[in-house]
C-alpha cells in the first residue's frame, strides 16, 4: 500500500494535467482508428462489444489492456471521457480489491488510479473510445451512443 501511495503522489500532477487537457481522442486523421476498445478476450461482455462494433462496420483498434494497461494519465483521461470516478470503474469483486484495501472510502482518485494501473484486472471492461468520448460496454449496446 505504501508503494501505491508513493506512485499516486508522483502521478498526481500528471493526472491533474490529463484531466485539464484530455488528449485521448480517436480520430480518422492519419493512421489512427475510428474506435478503440480496451478489451479482455476472456470476458463475454468484451467479446460481445467487439463483435457489435465490427457488425456496425467500425474500424477498431483492440488494446488488450491486461497486457498493455493504460498509464495513469491515459486512465485519468478515460475516466473524464466516461464521466466516472476511479471508484466507479473499479471491479470490486476482484481479490486485489480487498487485499489492497481499496474498499477504504478515504482513498483518493490518484491512489485508486495508481492501483488500477498496477493491477489492470481491477479496471471494469470493456471501455470503448470514439469521437472523443468513451463508454463502458455494459451492456454492449451502450457503446453505440458514442459512435
Amino acid at each position: 500500500m505504501v508503494d501505491l501511495l508513493a506512485d499516486a503522489r508522483r502521478g498526481a500532477a500528471a493526472i491533474v494535467r490529463a484531466i485539464a487537457e484530455p488528449r485521448l481522442g480517436v480520430t480518422d486523421h492519419g493512421n489512427r482508428p475510428m474506435v478503440l476498445i480496451y478489451h479482455n478476450s476472456h470476458c463475454s461482455k468484451s467479446r460481445a462489444t467487439l463483435a457489435l462494433l465490427e457488425q456496425h462496420g467500425s474500424k477498431v483498434e483492440v488494446i488488450n489492456y491486461l497486457d498493455n494497461p493504460p498509464d495513469a494519465v491515459e486512465l485519468a483521461v478515460l475516466l473524464k471521457q466516461l464521466g466516472m470516478t476511479a471508484r466507479e470503474l473499479l471491479r470490486t469483486g476482484e481479490a486485489e480489491y480487498l487485499s489492497l484495501g481499496l474498499d477504504d472510502p478515504a482513498l483518493d482518485e490518484a491512489t485508486l488510479i495508481a492501483a488500477m494501473v498496477a493491477h489492470p484486472k481491477l479496471i471494469e471492461r470493456p471501455i470503448v473510445v470514439a469521437n472523443g468520448k468513451a463508454a463502458l460496454g455494459r451492456p454492449p449496446e451502450a457503446v453505440l451512443a458514442i459512435l
